[in-house]
Protein backbone atom coordinates (compact mmCIF):
# COMPACT_ATOMS: atom_id res chain seq x y z
CA UNK A 1 0.00 0.00 0.00
CA UNK A 2 1.46 3.03 -0.84
CA UNK A 3 1.81 5.83 1.77
CA UNK A 4 -0.70 8.79 0.26
CA UNK A 5 -3.35 5.88 0.56
CA UNK A 6 -3.00 5.30 4.02
CA UNK A 7 -2.42 8.68 4.95
CA UNK A 8 -6.24 9.39 2.84
CA UNK A 9 -7.32 6.55 4.75
CA UNK A 10 -6.18 7.81 8.30
CA UNK A 11 -7.19 11.28 7.41
CA UNK A 12 -10.61 10.26 6.28
CA UNK A 13 -11.19 8.22 9.81
CA UNK A 14 -9.84 11.05 12.08
CA UNK A 15 -12.37 13.37 10.24
CA UNK A 16 -14.97 10.93 10.14
CA UNK A 17 -14.77 8.64 12.89
CA UNK A 18 -12.99 11.06 15.20
CA UNK A 19 -15.13 14.05 14.41
CA UNK A 20 -11.75 15.98 13.75
CA UNK A 21 -11.80 19.28 11.75
CA UNK A 22 -10.16 18.58 8.38
CA UNK A 23 -7.70 21.32 8.63
CA UNK A 24 -6.57 20.35 12.07
CA UNK A 25 -4.68 16.99 10.47
CA UNK A 26 -1.67 18.17 9.59
CA UNK A 27 2.16 16.39 10.15
CA UNK A 28 2.74 18.28 12.44
CA UNK A 29 -0.30 18.07 14.43
CA UNK A 30 0.27 16.29 17.99
CA UNK A 31 -2.38 13.69 18.21
CA UNK A 32 -3.22 14.46 21.87
CA UNK A 33 -2.46 18.09 22.24
CA UNK A 34 -3.69 19.67 18.88
CA UNK A 35 -6.20 17.28 18.01
CA UNK A 36 -7.49 16.45 21.27
CA UNK A 37 -7.67 13.01 21.29
CA UNK A 38 -7.76 10.84 24.44
CA UNK A 39 -7.62 7.50 25.80
CA UNK A 40 -11.06 6.45 24.45
CA UNK A 41 -10.56 7.93 21.32
CA UNK A 42 -7.35 5.38 21.17
CA UNK A 43 -8.99 2.73 21.79
CA UNK A 44 -11.55 3.27 18.75
CA UNK A 45 -8.32 4.16 16.00
CA UNK A 46 -7.25 0.53 17.19
CA UNK A 47 -10.16 -1.02 16.10
CA UNK A 48 -10.64 0.97 13.04
CA UNK A 49 -6.83 0.60 11.95
CA UNK A 50 -7.03 -3.27 12.35
CA UNK A 51 -10.04 -3.01 10.24
CA UNK A 52 -8.82 -0.96 7.56
CA UNK A 53 -5.13 -1.82 7.74
CA UNK A 54 -5.29 -5.71 9.16
CA UNK A 55 -2.88 -5.65 11.96
CA UNK A 56 -3.05 -5.40 15.57
CA UNK A 57 -1.49 -2.23 17.42
CA UNK A 58 0.81 -3.10 20.33
CA UNK A 59 0.31 -0.22 22.94
CA UNK A 60 4.16 -0.11 23.61
CA UNK A 61 4.43 0.34 20.19
CA UNK A 62 2.42 3.76 20.00
CA UNK A 63 4.78 5.19 22.65
CA UNK A 64 6.75 7.36 20.31
CA UNK A 65 3.52 7.71 18.37
CA UNK A 66 3.15 11.58 18.75
CA UNK A 67 2.63 13.40 15.72
CA UNK A 68 -0.15 12.85 12.83
CA UNK A 69 3.42 12.19 10.67
CA UNK A 70 4.51 9.42 13.37
CA UNK A 71 0.96 7.69 13.02
CA UNK A 72 1.06 7.55 9.12
CA UNK A 73 4.70 6.63 9.62
CA UNK A 74 3.74 3.72 11.56
CA UNK A 75 1.23 2.40 9.88
CA UNK A 76 2.83 2.44 6.64
CA UNK A 77 6.41 0.27 8.44
CA UNK A 78 3.80 -2.30 9.98
CA UNK A 79 1.63 -2.08 6.36
CA UNK A 80 4.74 -2.67 4.24
CA UNK A 81 7.01 -4.59 6.28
Amino acid sequence: MEKREIESLVNHFLTEDMEIETDKITEEARLREDLGLDSLDFVDIVVVVERTFGFKIKPEEMGNVLTVKDFYNYIDAKVNA
